[in-house]
């Protein structure tokens, strides 16, 4: 499960008014499961992009991202004009708007601290640089693991973390330290300038409300997928309600396989709200 800091939504501009002494109008937003949404979009245009094709229809997005078309057309409204009834969007031009609203045309800088095996698996994924993301520096505190070099970044030690991420003017950093670890390296982040972290610690951090926290657990994505395979399971195996003639309508709750649950459903605890975050949807 994933979790960001407690925000409503991220803006996309702001249109002022031209006249002398108009107040200026507000900002359009975009909701924050929308934002998930346009990443997932993005990652279907790149796809698309690579394979030499240059306009897709709604529908072709829309069922290549797993949302209906609606859905998709609601979201991309919030970018502004988009597409040609008829013809579809434009593959590139498209995939340059997402890329603007969610910020990634100014490109980011990302630090990565904890070079165990998920550590190292991400500072050698090849993915990140073509999304927009330069992994610039690596830290550990084993002294088997600094001094070693991942993919021409040599792994420094933890307790230069703070001046190196000034000195490399680092915007996210990445946390896949042990859980004991975790806060001491999210307070050098914030220390030394970075306002994005990324967290494979299921622990909550305390971080000032300026700084964005995202925290994967995958303890918990992996209780979700065993909820739905438990409740898809009995789902087969029950059988058919009979409709209530006084009602209109069957006398029990209709299970569509595959639909995600509610994270209350897997645990009370994780979709409470905190200080720094609360859980929203892949």
């Amino acid at each position: 499960m994933i979790v960001t800091e407690e925000r409503p939504a991220v803006p996309v501009g702001v249109e002022r008014s031209p006249g002398i002494g108009r107040s200026a109008a507000p900002e359009r937003v975009i909701p924050q499961a929308t934002v998930t949404r346009l990443a997932t979009y993005l990652r279907v245009l790149g796809i698309l992009a690579d394979d030499g094709v240059l306009i897709v229809s709604s529908e072709e997005l829309a069922n290549a991202a797993g949302v209906g078309s609606a859905k998709l057309r609601k979201d991309l409204s919030f970018l502004g004009p988009n597409g040609v009834r008829g013809v579809g969007y434009d593959v590139m031009r498209l995939r340059a708007k997402i890329e603007s609203a969610l910020g990634l045309d100014r490109g980011h800088k990302v630090v990565l601290v904890g070079v165990g095996n998920l550590g190292e698996a991400l500072a050698r994924y090849g993915g990140f640089g073509r999304r927009g993301f330069s992994m610039v520096g690596l830290f550990d505190r084993n002294p088997e693991r600094v001094g070693l070099d991942v993919d021409g970044l040599r792994v420094q030690h933890v307790d230069s973390l703070e001046q190196a991420c000034r000195d490399l003017e680092a915007t996210i950093g990445v946390i896949a330290t042990p859980d004991e670890s975790a806060q001491s390296v999210a307070s050098s982040f914030v220390a030394g300038g970075v306002e994005c972290i990324l967290s494979f610690s299921p622990v909550t951090l305390d971080v000032p409300d300026r700084v964005e926290v995202r925290r994967v657990d995958l303890a918990v994505e992996m209780q979700v997928l065993s909820f739905n395979s438990s409740r898809n399971e009995a789902a087969r195996r029950a059988p058919a309600l009979s409709p209530n003639p006084r009602l209109g309508r069957s006398r029990g709750p209709r299970v569509v396989p595959g639909s995600l649950p509610s994270t209350s459903a897997i645990s009370p605890s994780v979709n409470s709200s905190t200080r720094n975050g609360s859980v929203i949807a892949p």
